[in-house]
């Protein structure tokens, strides 16, 4: 099995270069990692001690933050060094200043977790919610190096618990500790024989928790805002702004919108802007506008909107009309804040827990749309308890980190 997998790891490597020079996302994916090892000999020195966190992509890297954070701040005379699999992830963080060195993680065969285990010899190694590559781990158990699965996440239809799961099942013995989000998937551990596990929940509630201290002021919104009702659409795909439009357009409500869709490619935000007959101002443009007068602004950028939600009176979060679904909506949860969001959400703990909580309203269509819009613009009294819903819920779930800190240290 184990000569199978890396057969398959390395006919995937041929391919990508392959559709590579027809996706700009795959050379990204490609290309990033051919200059890895030298970055990481260049920065790393055989003396340096070094502490390796693993995300898939950026969703992965906002839940292992809290933990990055905690032992940079712990260990100052470490180095943190950062892997993504993700482009969608590394191009996004590559200049984080939670870590050290940020590369992409090269692909899984024996010959680059050997030399990548050697070069940056951690003293110990994270990984995030899920993602286990075999060589890596195999490596990091032959010299015997602290490894730790956090906010990790099982569910029964993983390799691990198939007949023919059992070269992934190995794996998991590198692992000296796992800490889980809840107990179906420690329950599933056990059955695995893996007592070494502790239910710590989701570090991405410590994440959003901590954002209510920082600084999340926009004088551009202030201004835009200009104490008037607001609605903060975030991470909206086609689906979700079809309609989404039609709501903005044909209210008669006295609000204002701020839309940070998912894609923010010039054409598709073009597009969106020719679709909106409200007055409609771009980020880009947004010197050259009268912003207080505007009633719909599109943030054609990154790395803003979770300072825009606390702006925000209702948020409406995107993705739950695709798949995998809905996309993150603890960020608004932790302004207190109430929530629309898509029918696709089920693969989402939080977002499941919320809807039953009554916190986050699913819609399905247009209908539904405009009535949990209007039910939320129309009353205060329900608009406050959702959102008091949705925030207490972020602060009764934070703590993780402490738990995981506590159990490693």
């Amino acid at each position: 099995m184990h000569l199978l997998y890396n057969l398959v790891v390395r006919l995937a490597s041929f391919l990508l270069n392959i559709i590579a020079l027809f996706s700009p996302k795959i050379k990204l994916f490609v290309d990033g990692r051919k200059e890895v090892f030298s970055k990481l000999k260049n920065q790393i020195s055989a003396t340096d001690k070094c502490i390796w966190f693993h995300a898939a992509s950026l969703g992965e890297y906002e839940q292992g933050l809290p933990v990055m954070e905690q032992m940079k701040s712990r260990f100052p005379n470490h180095k943190i060094v950062l892997t993504f699999f993700s482009p969608s992830g590394y191009e996004v963080r590559k200049k984080s200043k939670a870590a050290d060195i940020i590369v992409y993680l090269p692909l899984d065969t024996p010959k680059n977790a050997k030399q990548f285990i050697e070069i940056v010899h951690p003293e110990m190694a994270f990984f995030i919610k899920y993602e286990y590559w075999p060589n890596y781990l195999n490596e990091l158990k032959k010299k015997q190096t602290p490894t730790y699965l956090i906010s990790g996440i099982f569910r029964s239809n993983q390799l691990f618990f198939k007949w023919y799961g059992g070269f992934y099942r190995k794996a998991l013995d590198a692992f000296h500790h796992f800490f889980v989000q809840n107990s179906s998937s420690k329950e599933l551990l056990l059955k695995l024989k893996k007592s070494n596990v502790t239910v710590s929940g989701d570090t991405r509630f410590d994440r959003v928790a901590s954002i209510l201290e920082k600084d999340n002021s926009l004088d551009f919104i202030e201004k835009f805002k200009n104490d008037t009702m607001t609605v903060v659409v975030g991470s909206s795909w086609p689906k979700d702004e079809e309609l989404l439009v039609k709501f903005i357009n044909e209210n008669k409500f006295r609000l204002k919108f701020i839309i940070a869709p998912h894609n923010i490619k010039q054409v598709q935000i073009q597009e969106l802007k020719e679709s909106i007959t409200r007055k409609t101002v771009l980020f880009s443009d947004k010197e050259n506008a009268d912003l207080a007068k505007a009633e719909v602004f599109i943030v054609d950028t990154i790395g803003i909107l979770t300072k825009i939600y606390s702006y925000a009176d209702i948020a409406y979060v995107g993705g739950g009309f695709g798949n995998p679904g809905v996309h993150n909506i603890l960020e608004p949860a932790t302004f207190g804040i109430p929530i629309i969001i898509g029918p696709n959400y089920s693969h989402f703990a939080e977002a499941t827990a919320l809807v039953n909580m009554e916190g986050c309203v699913s819609i399905s269509n247009q209908i539904e749309l405009n009535e949990a819009f209007e039910s939320l613009i129309q009353n205060d009294d329900i608009r406050a308890e959702k959102g008091h819903i949705c925030s207490t819920f972020v602060q009764m779930n934070k703590n993780a980190t402490e738990i995981i800190l506590k159990g490693i240290l």
